[in-house]
């Protein structure tokens, strides 16, 4: 909800962004004339050799006009800048909020740390059709699977069906996967 609100401010501040781009480019072009007036007056004095009244009249004049211009160029200028620092603001939030989620502690299960030893502790594993969770293969994905074989050494792997509704049986073939990537699985109440 608030990425869309965000999105969609990005969206209007580009709009305004756009129409301030614009109005400056139409803010240059109208202090251009000023410019080209203010530069063959300064000619004119130059063939003529001296600075009578009128021109010192008209060039103050000018340069006020060609000041005022520039002042308005510049506020919008500034106008569009800080659309451009609202824009990398809501970016940066919506970064920061694509990347940040929190969950309660109750909703992790830690990995295991230590590979059980079948031999000395064979409680510590899943045994044969129980339901875990367990990581699929070439993938950063946890499954509901069931245990199709337990390690029968601390080096061994556990070999386990993951469900898939393409199989006929509803699980997959038997694939491998490491003890630490086993973990289980809280099903959740039939309502």
């Amino acid at each position: 909800m608030a990425l869309v609100s965000a999105d969609s401010r990005i969206a209007e501040l580009l709009g305004e962004l756009h129409q301030l781009i614009k109005q400056t480019q139409e803010e240059r072009s109208r202090s251009e004339h000023n410019l080209v007036n203010i530069q063959k007056t300064h000619e004119r004095m130059q063939t003529e050799n001296k600075i009578s009244p009128y021109y010192r009249t008209k060039l103050r004049g000018l340069y006020t006009t060609a000041k005022a211009d520039a002042e308005a160029e510049c506020n919008i200028l500034r106008k569009a800048l800080d659309k451009i620092a609202e824009i990398k603001s809501l970016l940066e939030e919506r970064r920061i909020g694509m990347k940040r989620h929190t969950l309660s502690r109750r909703r992790i299960i830690p990995l295991p740390q230590w590979k059980a030893n079948p031999e000395t502790d064979p409680e510590a594993l899943f045994q044969k059709d129980q339901l875990v969770l367990a990581l699929y293969p070439q993938t950063t994905c946890f499954y509901r699977a069931l245990i199709h074989t337990p390690p029968q050494r601390p080096q061994d792997d556990y070999s386990v069906l993951f469900e898939d509704t393409s199989y006929a049986d509803g699980y997959s073939p038997p694939l491998n996967v490491a003890q630490r990537y086993v973990v289980a699985c809280k099903e959740t109440k039939k309502k």
